[in-house]
C-alpha cells in the first residue's frame, strides 16, 4: 500500500429531525489524512463535531445521522463502498475505538474476561479457553495487576482507572492498525491520567498504532501527538504539525485556544475567554462560522465562507487572514 493508512477525503454527516426539517451539519467537508505509527489529535469545544468524525469513520452513527457525502479511505480501499457486514469484520479487528465512559461502554452483567475475550472470540475464532488466556495477558499488558483474579470480576468491581484500562485492552485485543481514543483520560485524575497516556503510548510503540486522539486538553496533544487538527462548528478550521501549530498558529479560534491554556510563571492576572458561545450547528451563521466571536473580523468574513487555505507545505487554515493577497482584495 502505498499513500496514507487512512485518508478522509471531504466527509459531511448531517443529523436530521424526524420530519426532515431541521439539518445539523455534525461533519462538514472534512480532509484529513493519517500514516501508520502517527498520532493525530483532534481538539475543540464540545459540540464541534469530533465525537460525530470518530463515530463517522466506523460508520456507527444512530439512526438520525446520515453520511452525505465524502470517501473514507482506509488501506486504499474507500469504507463508504463496503457493506454493513463487512464492516463489522472491520470494526474492532482493524479499526477499534476506546469510548469516552467506560461504564457505558462496559457491560455490568459480564465479566471482564468475557468482554476482552468476545472480540478475540468473533475476530480470530479462538475458542473461549484461548481467548480467556489472551485476555488475561492483555490485562497484563495494561498494567493491571492480578490479572488471573481480575478477568473473573464485574466492571463495578474495579475503580475507573482499572475500567479504562480494560476497554484499552478490548481495543487492542485484534491488533488494529487504526486506534480511535475518545476523551480517554476525561474521568481519571492526574496521577492516573498520566499513567494512562503512557500506557497508551507505549502500546502505539508496540503494535505499531496510528492513533486518533479526541480531547479537549491542549497539553495533551503537546505531549502525545504529531498532528494537531483543530474543529468547529464541524469543519476543520486548521491542521498540521503540533508544533508548527503550537508555534505559529493561523486561525485566531486556534489561537485563543492556545492563549486560554495557563502557564507557569505567566504574569497575567486573567486567563484568555472566547467570548460568546459556539453556534448552533443547525442554524449556523452565515459566512465564518467564528465570525460573531472573533477578534479579527472583517467585512467579508459575515457574509463568505472561507475555503481551505495552504498556509505552509504542511498547514492548513479556513480563514481569509490566510488567502492569498490578490483573494483578500477581490
Amino acid at each position: 500500500m502505498t499513500g496514507p493508512l487512512l485518508d478522509i477525503r471531504r466527509l459531511s454527516t448531517h443529523y436530521v429531525s424526524a420530519r426532515g426539517t431541521r439539518v445539523t451539519r455534525a461533519v462538514d467537508d472534512v480532509t484529513l489524512s493519517l500514516d501508520q505509527g502517527q498520532t493525530l489529535g483532534i481538539v475543540g469545544e464540545s459540540g464541534s463535531g469530533k465525537t460525530t468524525l470518530a463515530l463517522t469513520l466506523l460508520r456507527m452513527l444512530p439512526p438520525a445521522a446520515k453520511i452525505v457525502s465524502g470517501e473514507i479511505m482506509f488501506e486504499g480501499v474507500d469504507l463508504m463502498k463496503k457493506s454493513e457486514s463487512e464492516m463489522r469484520r472491520i470494526r474492532g479487528k482493524r479499526i477499534a475505538m476506546i469510548l469516552q465512559d467506560p461504564m457505558a461502554s462496559l457491560n455490568p452483567l459480564f465479566t471482564v474476561g468475557d468482554q476482552v475475550a468476545e472480540p478475540i472470540r468473533v475476530h480470530e475464532g479462538a475458542g473461549r479457553r484461548n481467548a480467556w488466556g489472551r485476555a488475561t495477558e492483555l490485562l497484563k499488558a495494561v498494567r493491571i495487576a492480578a490479572p488471573e483474579r481480575r478477568v473473573r470480576e464485574y466492571p463495578h468491581q474495579l475503580s475507573g482507572g482499572m475500567r479504562q484500562r480494560i476497554v484499552g485492552a478490548i481495543a487492542i485485543s485484534c491488533e488494529p492498525r487504526v486506534l480511535i481514543a475518545d476523551e480517554p483520560t476525561t474521568s481519571l485524575d492526574l496521577t492516573i491520567q498520566a499513567q494512562y497516556l503512557k500506557l497508551l503510548r507505549d502500546l502505539q510503540r508496540a503494535h505499531n498504532l496510528a492513533l486518533i486522539f479526541i480531547t479537549h486538553n491542549l497539553g495533551i496533544v503537546a505531549k502525545m501527538c504529531d498532528q494537531v487538527a483543530v474543529m468547529y462548528a464541524g469543519r476543520l478550521v486548521e491542521a498540521g504539525p503540533v508544533k508548527q501549530i503550537y508555534n505559529s498558529p493561523a486561525h485566531p479560534y486556534t489561537q485563543a485556544l492556545l492563549e486560554s491554556i495557563p502557564r507557569l510563571g505567566d504574569s497575567r492576572k486573567r486567563l484568555t475567554a472566547i467570548d460568546g458561545q459556539p453556534p448552533d450547528p443547525s442554524a449556523p451563521p452565515p459566512g465564518c462560522a467564528f465570525h460573531p466571536r472573533c477578534p479579527k473580523i472583517m467585512d467579508r468574513c459575515r457574509t463568505e465562507a472561507p475555503p481551505e487555505f495552504r498556509v505552509t507545505d504542511t498547514q492548513t487554515s479556513r480563514c481569509w487572514l490566510s488567502a492569498p493577497v490578490n483573494a483578500v482584495r477581490g
